[in-house]
């Protein structure tokens, strides 16, 4: 990865898309928001939008693959949002495997003591980040 720059993680959902960034130098993620959208085009809008607002050059989008590497439904559903995104951002989309983010991220709420009745609005954005700096890890 040789982009300097904010790059943004992505854990698309059909009602919640979760939202990560890095700092300028791409080598911590945090988790930014979640945006709540009906509809794949809608979603893809609004992370369109949250890319240019927070200066993005490379977004990470988390690809749902099946435990055996295959891909399903889901993925194909991510590809098509991630070639969305790409077209409305003109930035390269990259898509990055989120086998048991969401799993990691439940442990990290466990860790730290987050209370069930606010996990599932915190949990879309923490995937976006465990996928994010996974991603990042990867690419040192």
């Amino acid at each position: 990865m040789t982009d300097k720059g904010v790059v943004m993680g992505v854990d698309y959902g059909d009602a919640r898309t979760g939202i990560a960034v890095t700092d300028a130098g791409a080598k911590y993620a945090f988790g930014a928001c979640c945006v709540r959208a009906k509809g794949m085009r809608t979603a893809a809008r609004l992370v369109a939008e949250e890319a240019k607002k927070r200066r993005a050059v490379r977004i990470v989008v988390g690809l749902p693959l099946n435990m055996d590497g295959t891909e399903g439904a889901r993925a194909e559903k991510a590809r098509a949002f991630a070639e969305m995104v790409e077209e409305l951002t003109s930035l390269p989309v990259e898509m990055w495997d989120e086998r048991l983010t969401t799993v990691e991220a439940y442990g990290i709420m466990d860790e730290v003591g987050v209370p069930s009745p606010r996990r599932r609005e915190k949990i879309d954005t923490l995937s976006a980040e465990v996928i994010l700096q996974s991603y990042i890890d990867a690419k040192r």
